[in-house]
């Protein structure tokens, strides 16, 4: 069986397929640029069919030929909707790598009606959210008596385009963490934290990451908190953000900045993904006092979000998907992301 790559042509979506064909996959290219999709199917001697997010009709038939959809066209505030709605229309599996908050709860309000199709719904199965997902629910499981999470988050690399574009859209949001169970919104790098992801202690901030609405599906932990390291310059600029965030939200400096990013490389060199690495750290801890810590070294996030996602799409080809709304470890397992070539898991206490 076969499963419909779309956004096939974007950064991720190209690295996706190349892995795929690579690994003996036949994945049907989709997307809504019909000559960029041929030339990438051309390319890899795959098949493609163009169709637009907004031609339901085009997408049913897209969909209903294929038990699975990898949706790898963001930003996925705006295309998951459309996407989701579709594979319950025609009973397809649902995947997609995003990490934005608001995308979690949009899908997670649509987990009855999932159920009711046989319908799984499953976002977040690149670095977004799988090795931290995975992560939290390892802690959890050492320690079930746990009511605080943090978690943090490294990455070596550059940004792909489409990466920093979904930044530069919400960059007027602000942040995000969880308390006794419901998500608040706090200011951009609103703390800070050391964190130990292997190579010595390293100052973190509070970013607005997926597991701040994943992790507590995921565990039932109510107060999380995910943090991620960003060198020196980039928390002072979100702080700033803070005063005139209202004015980088305007169409004129929208523009302006995308335009910026557009005229950037689209994303990591093959060199530059082969010679990083990605992290991910945690830390439970219980009203006692009792702790449980632990740390993951995968491949560079856009490497390990082409494995991770391939990997969920053969469990999901083999019949292992769970109808409804779910995450990555809940459906997987906590060990799911020590499947992947080149991930490693330690225990910290």
């Amino acid at each position: 069986m076969s499963f419909l790559l779309y956004g096939a042509y974007g950064y991720t979506g190209r690295l996706v397929a190349r892995m795929a064909v690579e690994r003996g996959k036949r994945p049907v290219l989709a997307g809504r640029n019909a000559e960029k999709l041929a030339a990438l199917a051309s390319e890899l001697g795959l098949d493609h069919v163009p169709c637009a997010l907004d031609d339901a009709a085009a997408l049913d038939a897209a969909l209903a030929e294929v038990p699975v959809v990898l949706h790898c066209a963001g930003p996925f505030h705006r295309t998951a909707g459309p996407m989701a709605e579709a594979c319950l229309r025609t009973g397809t599996h649902y995947l997609d790598i995003t990490g934005e908050i608001a995308v979690y709860e949009q899908l997670a309000a649509l987990d009855a009606k999932a159920s009711a199709a046989g319908v799984m719904l499953l976002p977040g199965v690149g670095f977004d959210v799988v090795p931290t997902d995975c992560l939290a629910l390892h802690l959890k499981n050492r320690l079930p008596s746990a009511t605080h999470l943090d978690l943090a988050i490294m990455g070596l690399g550059r940004l792909s385009r489409g990466t920093a574009i979904t930044t530069i859209e919400n960059i007027g949001e602000g942040g995000a963490v969880r308390r006794d169970g419901k998500i608040e919104r706090v200011p951009a790098a609103w703390k800070t934290r050391a964190v130990d992801f292997g190579l010595g202690p390293t100052q973190a901030v509070t970013i607005p990451w997926g597991d701040v609405f994943t992790a507590y599906h995921t565990t039932g932990i109510p107060n999380i908190t995910v943090y991620a390291f960003m060198g020196k310059s980039l928390p002072r600029m979100l702080r700033l953000a803070r005063y005139f965030g209202w004015l980088l939200a305007t169409s004129p400096a929208q523009a302006l900045l995308k335009g910026m990013i557009n005229r950037q490389p689209a994303g990591p060199s093959d060199e530059e993904r082969a010679q990083s690495r990605s992290f991910a750290w945690g830390t439970v801890w219980d009203d006692e006092g009792r702790r449980a810590t632990a740390r993951v070294t995968v491949p560079e996030g856009y490497t390990f979000t082409a494995l991770a996602s391939l990997a969920i799409v053969d469990k999901v080809l083999a019949g292992q998907a769970l109808p409804g709304f779910q995450t990555p470890a809940k459906a997987y397992s906590a060990d799911f992301v020590l499947e992947i070539k080149g991930a490693e898991r330690e225990d910290l206490d």
